[in-house]
């Protein structure tokens, strides 16, 4: 799905295709441990169905030079679980062998430095390539781009049909000043994110996003929908706390 000019959705990964580069946000490895300390058992999976993801994504995309992590590889704020060194070394070592790889350092990754440093590779505060800047999306950068890419919200939209409401991950498009903002999905398989309609937005970028449009990720099928903008989901039923695509 082209979200704008030279700017593809492919699942949950954005391909930029000028410069060959593929962005994604916010994996936060070693939440099934985090999750274990709250007494909420899940199964291990999160890193096996990241990487199956990660593959599909690489199949449609031959062409990839530079790999960006754009913030949150790992969950744990003050510490270094057992399962974020294993995970992160990994996946680290995965995508080291699809092209370059930049590392952005998210809120969630005060103290990732000592996992990165194993693989000789260096944190940064933001990237930008061409016209394009890629920043977590916790703080807003003195100098902006033509277009902005961010993570962080973790954005989703709940939408019903009938008695059957679902909250799907989604890419937002808008505006931030002169900018083209892109909001990403989380790559956190394991929840859905924030639904953006009726939430409350953690990013500075971010104040109001009914004028935003929103493109929803399939998990099944992996397609991006485009779905209009958020003004125009109508509100479901009272207390159902969905949206319906309006007509």
């Amino acid at each position: 799905m082209k979200l704008h000019e030279g700017v593809i959705a492919v699942d949950l990964g954005l391909y930029l295709e000028k410069e060959k580069t593929l962005v994604i946000a916010d994996l936060h490895l070693g939440y099934e441990e985090h999750l274990a300390k709250q007494g909420v058992l899940v199964p291990r999976v999160q890193y096996e169905q990241t990487i199956k993801r990660l593959d599909y994504i690489f199949s449609k995309l031959p062409d990839v030079e530079t790999i960006v992590l754009n913030g949150d590889v790992k969950h744990e704020f003050g510490r270094v679980n057992p399962q974020e060194w294993r995970e992160v070394l990994k996946l680290i070592d995965y995508l080291s062998e699809k092209g370059n790889l930049v590392v952005i350092k998210g809120n969630h990754d005060t103290i990732l430095g000592p996992i990165t440093k194993k693989r000789d590779i260096t944190e940064v505060k933001e990237y930008r390539i061409g016209d394009v800047l890629i920043a977590h999306g916790d703080y807003v950068p003195e100098n902006l781009a033509k277009i902005v890419i961010i993570g962080h919200e973790h954005p989703a939209i709940t939408l019903r049909e009938d008695a059957k409401s679902e909250r799907f991950k989604c890419y937002l498009k808008g505006k931030y000043k002169r900018s083209v903002l892109i909001v990403q999905p989380s790559f956190n398989l394991l929840t859905q994110g924030t639904d953006v309609s009726r939430e409350r937005l953690l990013s500075p970028f971010l104040k109001k996003v009914e004028d935003f449009q929103c493109f929803i990720v399939n998990d099944q099928t992996h397609e991006v929908l485009e779905f209009g903008k958020i003004k125009e989901l109508v509100p479901a039923a009272s207390g159902s706390g969905g949206y319906s695509r309006s007509e």
